[in-house]
């Protein structure tokens, strides 16, 4: 349940969207390439992020680059 934390949680990061170029999934409608987000969570696949949409959502690592 620790997902439902995340929100309040403090930033452990930031990073910045390189590119919203997605084979399988569209990724151009809740992220903004060149925009910096405050990352929340992160595993070795993904990073978990508010999105333009303001919810929390997790993305592959390789749209950002860390700061």
């Amino acid at each position: 349940m620790i997902h439902k934390t995340w929100n309040d949680n403090q930033p452990i990061k930031q990073i910045k969207c390189v590119h919203t170029n997605a084979a399988k999934f569209t990724v151009e409608n809740v992220l903004t390439e060149g925009k910096v987000y405050d990352v929340k969570n992160e595993s070795e696949e993904f990073y978990f992020v508010i999105d333009d949409t303001d919810k929390m959502a997790g993305f592959y690592k390789d749209y950002f680059q860390e700061e």
